[in-house]
């Protein structure tokens, strides 16, 4: 029984709660009603019965007909059976005046014998309520006699129990249209749970850009659980989304991993397979084939070494973005650690970044990025200018210079592999909005929108048939460019169209001295 209302749905307890409150009330609005109402008929007799007995009291003997006088006097509707008993001291009847219809007088002398003070009573008898009131009275010179007026109370139950069950009647007439109004106003209030148990449904079967559409006002319960469960839908779509991108992205990282992994690997074996078989008959040959072998073997090591930068590169930048909320500067580059220089292992920096931060001038790098253009392709024309093509201006900032000059050697890499041998290329250094800046502007094919877009993601490549040599090659380059500028706690801007080259910032926090 006591598991039973845990049973009901929500619309059922609360109709339950509701008629059981709506009974309760009526109920005891009915009660009092019908005992103030009995209370004030009853009142009415005793407002004509005390008058009799006071006249009655006063005299030795009253004449029925001055008794029938004094009742007519007195309006008895509601005590049409009156009787008038003379009682000796030991309350025996010694005389009765019966007025009314008629019928046997009740036997109250004991009773009235012993209330005498004119207050009323009832007395029970035969089936019949009685209303009672006993004064004195010196009977036969016995001055112990008592006369007790007697008066049904017929009229009075016949009234309360009419009364009684016409309140019954309209009490469950109005339950009923209560209950009936009640449960559909209880529905209507319920209806949005409604919708939101089948927006949850729909929800459990996959479809997750449902939501549950808006009821009430926003400053109602119904209203706010509504906002709330749209925002907790928002993020649960928000998440599955990116638990769906980040598993297409792991996906195609391992086939892009295991293509670039499988083909120097490839070629070790066969080199070597040729070898076992006997396909290297001179010094030559041998010579040659390990040559290939070693140069396998470099790519091999540069692009393992690559893909452990660039996963320590997201360990760290992923524990600075839980921190972000304590309001440091992303580009705090003085909580970076130690780093691997020239891919060697073992540098344990601070905080798990691999850095070396100290005070250095982007000039210095622009410099050397001058140089090695030139070293790779001497009849390209080079301009060194400030950001934008102004003076060229200093750029102090605090970064870790081997990383840094990674940054820019695969900058220019990426501008020899995919611009015209002797275009001119413009770099350009300096301080702009308060940010020290170097950019590597060239004027090659450009970047489509897509591509610009793209262009950052690790293994992917505007063109599959180009150069497969180096790092850039691999589609790794400028995936290291923007991971090690990010944890410097930069930005690497791309701006660009087709036809019109492409031009890459690398944009750090300026070091004030």
């Amino acid at each position: 029984m006591n598991r039973r209302p845990g049973r009901l749905s929500l619309a059922a307890r609360l109709l339950l709660i509701t008629v059981t409150l709506l009974a309760v009330g009526l109920a005891v609005g009915g009660g009092v009603v019908l005992h103030t109402l009995r209370d004030h008929l009853v009142g009415q007799v005793d407002a004509r019965l005390e008058p009799i007995a006071q006249a009655v009291s006063r005299l030795p003997s009253v004449p029925a007909d001055d008794v029938g006088a004094q009742a007519g006097a007195g309006r008895l509707d509601l005590a049409r059976d009156l009787h008038v008993l003379y009682l000796d001291s030991a309350g025996r009847t010694t005389r009765v005046i019966t007025l009314g219809p008629g019928g046997s007088a009740p036997d109250v002398g004991v009773r009235a014998a012993a209330h005498r003070d004119g207050r009323p009573f009832d007395v029970r008898q035969g089936g019949r309520d009685w209303r009672v009131v006993a004064l004195p009275h010196p009977a036969g010179g016995d001055q112990r006699g008592t006369v007790a007026v007697v008066a049904s109370l017929d009229d009075v139950t016949a009234t309360v129990g009419q009364s009684t069950r016409v309140a019954l009647l309209t009490g469950l007439g109005l339950l009923v249209l209560l209950a009936v109004t009640s449960w559909a106003a209880i529905r209507g209030s319920l209806r949005p749970l409604r919708r939101v148990e089948q927006t949850a449904a729909a929800i459990a079967a996959g479809d997750l850009a449902q939501r549950v559409p808006a009821v009430g006002g926003p400053r109602t319960e119904v209203g706010r659980l509504v906002a709330g469960l749209n925002g907790m839908l928002a993020q649960i779509e928000r998440a599955f989304t990116a638990r769906a991108e980040s598993e297409a992205r792991m996906r195609r990282f391992v086939a892009d991993v295991s293509h670039e992994l499988r083909t120097p690997l490839f070629g070790i074996t066969g080199f070597t397979e040729l070898y076992r078989m006997g396909g290297l008959p001179g010094p030559a040959d041998v010579d040659r084939t390990m040559a290939h072998i070693a140069a396998e073997s470099s790519r091999l090591a540069r692009l393992v070494e690559d893909l452990l930068l660039l996963a320590r590169l997201d360990e760290s930048l992923g524990r600075a973005a839980g921190d972000a909320g304590d309001g440091r500067a992303a580009g705090d580059a003085r909580a970076a650690g130690d780093a691997r220089d020239g891919g060697a292992a073992g540098d344990a920096g601070v905080g798990g970044l691999p850095l070396r931060p100290a005070p250095m001038d982007l000039r210095t790098l622009a410099v050397d990025a001058r140089h090695d253009l030139t070293a790779l392709d001497p009849g390209r024309p080079i301009t060194l200018t400030g950001p934008g093509g102004g003076p060229v201006g200093s750029a102090p900032a605090l970064g870790d210079e081997a990383r840094l000059r990674q940054v820019v050697l695969n900058l220019v890499g990426n501008v020899v592999a995919h611009t015209p041998a002797g275009s001119p290329v413009r770099i350009g250094v300096g301080t702009a909005g308060g940010e020290a800046v170097l950019e590597v502007a060239d004027q090659g094919p450009g970047l489509s929108a897509e591509q610009a877009a793209r262009v950052f993601e690790r293994f992917y490549r505007t063109d599959s048939s180009r150069s497969r040599a180096g790092g850039a090659g691999a589609g790794l380059g400028l995936a290291i460019v923007d991971s090690l500028v990010r944890a410097h706690g930069g930005r690497v801007e791309l701006v660009t169209a087709p036809g019109a080259g492409a031009t890459f910032r690398v944009v750090l926090p300026v070091l004030v001295t």
